[in-house]
């Protein structure tokens, strides 16, 4: 029996919106346990997010639709996955979450802008990809709650009007906006 015989879903008529419900719930708990210093409950709530499979579907489809690099391919040369592909790839993640063995990158050299130079570029392979937004799904919400609350940089959610909003609050200019 194949992977995609063995799927409860048909790519196309995935509760999406449900599925980022229930991640968002457990994403919840992993940051409120981070905040009260419960060390345990938090990795107990990550290795339940890596092994959930709203995580898996998530993440798949942030990779090969979502994504700005959807159709860069890696090694593999698999760029644009069909729906069946997506479902193979998300079972695949499912069957062993920890899979640590990493396929090698695909380099390619990007110019520097207004230099002659150019930079290296690594591209994973699309599982590859696939369970790093896993692992990030997982990872964010404990970092995000010992980051201080006036950091701006690199963050969800975050953006320079956010800084710039907090700075003027901080210099008692608030009034004048």
């Amino acid at each position: 029996m194949s992977t995609s015989e063995k799927t409860m879903y048909d790519w196309n008529k995935i509760p999406w919106r449900k599925l980022r419900r229930n991640v968002f719930k457990l994403q919840n708990r992993i940051y409120q346990a981070s905040c009260r210093g419960e060390t345990q409950a938090v990795h107990k709530l990550q290795r339940l997010l890596l092994k959930s499979k709203s995580a898996a579907f998530l993440s798949v489809r942030r990779v090969a639709q979502e994504n700005k690099g959807k159709k860069t391919a890696g090694i593999d040369g698999l760029s644009s996955l069909n729906v069946k592909e997506r479902l193979e790839l998300a079972e695949k993640i499912l069957q062993n979450p920890y899979e640590t063995r990493v396929k090698a990158l695909r380099r390619s050299w990007v110019p520097k802008p207004g230099k002659d130079e150019k930079r290296p570029l690594g591209i994973p392979v699309i599982e590859d990809r696939a369970r790093q937004a896993l692992v990030k799904l997982a990872l964010e919400p404990e970092w995000e709650a010992k980051f201080e609350p006036n950091s701006y940089g690199f963050r969800p959610g975050r953006s320079c009007h956010d800084a710039i909003e907090a700075s003027y609050v901080e210099l008692g200019c608030a009034e004048r906006l």
